[in-house]
């Protein structure tokens, strides 16, 4: 279990334990974070779980690949180093204390 916070656009801070084996944005949809609305449900077919890590995160994630990385190009306002689609990022131990910054928008 890790211990994640999500941080909207507006900076509510939403602190969750999210169980192994789920992905970030499964954690996000079961307890009703906004900003993340997944309408693809988890296939990396669109970008709507888009977040941006924090800095001090980014090289502590696994590296995105390529269906992730073509997925980012129609995020809002994708960062280069700091844009992640929660649906591929797997919750382990080594994710407790993850922070996420939700975009003012997806689409």
């Amino acid at each position: 279990m890790a211990k994640i916070t999500y941080i909207e656009h507006n900076g509510t801070e939403h602190v969750i334990e999210v169980a192994n084996g789920l992905t970030v944005m499964e954690g996000a949809r079961d307890n009703n974070v906004p900003g993340i609305e997944a309408d693809c449900g988890g296939a990396c077919a669109c970008s709507t779980c888009h977040c941006y890590v924090a800095q001090d995160w980014v090289e502590k994630l696994p590296a995105k690949d390529d269906m992730e990385a073509d997925m980012l190009d129609f995020a809002w306002e994708p960062d280069v180093t700091r844009s992640r689609l929660t649906c591929q990022v797997k919750v382990t131990d080594a994710l407790d204390g993850l922070v996420v910054n939700l975009p003012e928008k997806q689409i």
